[in-house]
C-alpha cells in the first residue's frame, strides 16, 4: 500500500476525526467524534502539536501521528514527544506506520529537534519491533512515572 504522508492542517479535520476517534476506541474510550474534533481543532488553533496524516492515492485517511514539542533543560535542546499514532485496521501491516515514523523523524529533524521520544505498552511487541527496526532504542536508564491529577 502506497501511503502519502504530509503535515495535516485544520482543513483535514474531516479525515482526521474518524482516525483519532478510532485511536481512542482502540485504547478503550467510548466513541466521541465531536470531542475528537474539538480536541484536534484546539491543537491546530493554538499550534500545540504537529500532526502527520497518511492517505492513500484517493485521499482516504490511513493513519496519523501527533507530535508535541518539548525541551530538554539538561541538554538545552528541543525534543518532540510522539504521543499518538494510529493506523486504520484495513491499512495495518502495509508500511503505513513505518512511513509515519520516518516522516515524524524527518519533520522533527527539519525543525531542529535533537530527539523524538515515545512510550508504548510493555506487551506491544509488534510496535516495539517496528520502532527498533527503524533505529529507536529502548531507554534502560530511566523509568517513566505518571501522577494522575
Amino acid at each position: 500500500m502506497s501511503a502519502q504522508v504530509r503535515q495535516a492542517t485544520i482543513h483535514d479535520l474531516d479525515t482526521l476525526v474518524p482516525l483519532f476517534d478510532g485511536y481512542r476506541q482502540f485504547y478503550g474510550k467510548p466513541s466521541d467524534p465531536e470531542g475528537a474534533r474539538a480536541f484536534l481543532a484546539a491543537r491546530f488553533a493554538h499550534q500545540q502539536s504537529l500532526i502527520l496524516l497518511a492517505c492513500d492515492a484517493s485521499g482516504a485517511g490511513l493513519g496519523f501521528t501527533q507530535l508535541y514539542p518539548l525541551f530538554s533543560s539538561v541538554r538545552m535542546v528541543r525534543t518532540y514527544l510522539l504521543n499518538d499514532m494510529f493506523v486504520a485496521a484495513q491499512a495495518r501491516r502495509r508500511g503505513v506506520a513505518a512511513a509515519l515514523l520516518r516522516e515524524a523523524a524527518a519533520h522533527a529533524r527539519a525543525l531542529g529537534a535533537a530527539s523524538l521520544s515515545l512510550s508504548t505498552a510493555l506487551d506491544n511487541g509488534p510496535a516495539q519491533a517496528l520502532y527498533e527496526s527503524l533505529g529507536w532504542r529502548r531507554d534502560h536508564e530511566f523509568c517513566e512515572y505518571t501522577l494522575t491529577l
